[in-house]
């Protein structure tokens, strides 16, 4: 009896070390591929959508402004909480001039230093929502009043998500007025603090 207990202690613990080193491997190679995509350094990629009125906009047709890419969606609980901030620090700062001078040295980006000298900060939205009315009606609840947003209605699918390697949301990257992504990720607090060092 006490050797049957001992095989069956040896094979769950062999089992879940299987399982947690599988998955383990599994979270590695996800990540690494994430890590590939657009990091900071990389000049950020354009986007290209319909607006919630059918009009397309892109992200290239912002010109000498510092930019969050903000990617989101209605169904999002955690995107939702973040926009009330994300909208006070639109307020703050869309006519603040930056002016900064950043090294963003790393191994994918060797001796790169972006000259920041930007008049105004904005928010270009990408939604990964498939309902439009939804989308439509969280931009309005929220107070989401720049006028950047975008989506192609295709939920994980969507083409801009891919290609930025965005995995979760809400998930952000913020761009000089040289195209060039200069943080990740940035919430709340982290964020108003990026942009109140940036500012002159």
């Amino acid at each position: 009896m006490k050797s049957y207990k001992k095989i069956a202690i040896i094979f769950t613990l062999t089992t879940i070390a299987v399982i947690a080193i599988f998955s383990n491997s599994i979270s590695i190679a996800f990540s690494h591929k994430v890590s590939n995509q657009v990091n900071i350094g990389d000049k950020a990629p354009d986007i290209m959508m319909k607006s919630p009125n059918d009009s397309v906009i892109s992200l290239s047709s912002i010109k000498g402004k510092l930019v969050l890419i903000d990617f989101w969606a209605s169904w999002c609980g955690p995107c939702r909480g973040e926009n009330p901030k994300v909208v006070a620090i639109y307020n703050n700062y869309k006519d603040k001039k930056f002016k900064a001078t950043l090294n963003l040295n790393s191994v994918s980006h060797p001796g790169l230093v972006t000259k920041i000298n930007a008049k105004g900060f904005t928010v270009f939205c990408v939604s990964l929502d498939k309902d439009k009315a939804s989308w439509k009606n969280a931009i309005i609840k929220d107070g989401l009043i720049w006028p950047y947003h975008v989506s192609d209605l295709k939920f994980w699918n969507n083409s801009s998500a891919i290609v930025y390697g965005v995995n979760a949301i809400p998930a952000n990257f913020l761009i000089d007025n040289n195209g060039i992504v200069i943080a990740k990720n940035l919430r709340g607090s982290s964020l108003e603090a990026k942009l109140k060092e940036l500012a002159e």
